[in-house]
């Protein structure tokens, strides 16, 4: 039997099963430790990060910085900046990564998989030609080709250029 090593799920696992955990919208915007936070990019109402527990290389979530559960909810304001960030993260994401296709969905509420229920996030997921195989179905697990920090420079720089 083959054995696949995948010490970084540890830490999903573990914050999974905590129900006191704080918003990470909201709280790791505040730290100003955004290469640890993986925050991409903030703009005036919204913001981009970088999945920590990524589905494909390049899992971007753009969320509004203001703590609201529902997509309905939000201002023009914050509804045009959140969807011109996803228009942007697509273009930024085609150029350094070339993927054949993207996911996106907002995560509004509990039962639409939204990990933090109480602040609406749209999630942006690369799709390659092959990205799955038998490893989630057999053994659940996702592998994932890519390291975080090196998927975070590499779209950092694309961002800034």
């Amino acid at each position: 039997m083959e054995v696949l090593h995948a010490p970084w799920r540890m830490k999903y696992i573990a914050e999974s099963g905590s129900k006191n955990m704080d918003c990470i919208f909201c709280e790791f915007v505040k730290e100003n430790e955004d290469e640890k936070r993986l925050i991409l990019y903030r703009g005036k109402k919204a913001f981009i990060m970088l999945n920590a527990f990524p589905y494909n290389p390049g899992h971007l979530m753009v969320a509004p910085f203001r703590h609201t559960g529902d997509y309905d909810a939000l201002s023009e304001e914050e509804i045009l900046e959140l969807n011109l960030l996803v228009q942007r993260c697509i273009k930024v994401i085609k150029k350094t990564m070339n993927p054949h296709g993207f996911n996106i969905g907002v995560n509004m509420g509990k039962v639409a998989g939204a990990g933090f229920e109480g602040h609406v996030h749209v999630h942006i997921v690369p799709r390659w030609e092959g990205d799955t195989n038998f490893m989630p179905v057999v053994g659940e697990t996702k592998v994932i080709p890519e390291a975080l920090d090196v998927t975070y420079k590499k779209l950092k720089e694309a961002w800034e250029e």
